[in-house]
């Protein structure tokens, strides 16, 4: 974040790109997919590195056809960061945050959820009258799954592991923060 004059998250990286001059050049990384929808939906041109997460960017069109055809009911919600061919066949793209809205806010009643699978624990909790089907069983990360409670718990009693960052390093990171939190939201 040091090295960046603004972040973003999924789920503003379109504002995030609109705010941006219209006379700069918009680099993006790490992820080209989210770049590639970031460009489409804000009209801006944006080069982006050819980086991508693998959990979204392994989840395959074919996957996602199969799985609509068993379950024609459903809707389809992808997030931004699978492929492009993925995103053109869904009924919604939305953030992890967006998901957990627009389930609890719909009517509808069943839901083909493209996105890392751990979302649907939460997402049965707060809507268990509702069908939830992953896009694929194999989109887990396992990034994700390095920190469990305990391991939160450790850090909370003991503020152990503590990371030092170089307050030149902490300055820079926090400006591009401070722009990104500075962004209207929609």
């Amino acid at each position: 974040k040091a090295e960046s004059d603004i972040c973003c998250t999924s789920a503003n990286v379109v504002q995030v790109i609109r705010s941006v001059p219209a006379d700069q050049t918009i680099f993006m990384t790490p992820d080209r997919n989210l770049a590639q929808y970031a460009q489409k939906k804000s009209g801006r041109s944006v080069q982006y590195w050819d980086g991508f997460c693998h959990v979204h960017n392994n989840l395959s069109a074919e996957q996602v056809q199969k799985v609509k055809a068993a379950h024609p009911e459903a809707l389809f919600i992808a997030h931004p960061e699978c492929r492009p061919e993925v995103l053109e066949l869904t009924d919604e793209i939305k953030s992890t945050s967006g998901m957990l809205t627009f389930v609890k806010q719909s009517r509808h009643k069943a839901f083909i959820l493209g996105t890392e699978i751990g979302i649907l624990h939460q997402l049965a909790k707060a809507n268990p009258e509702k069908v939830l089907i992953p896009a694929d069983e194999n989109m887990i990360c396992p990034d994700m799954k390095k920190t469990g409670l305990p391991d939160i718990l450790t850090a909370l009693e003991s503020l152990q592991p503590q990371i030092t960052v170089a307050q030149a390093v902490r300055v820079r990171a926090k400006q591009a923060l401070d722009r990104m939190l500075a962004v209207p939201r929609d």
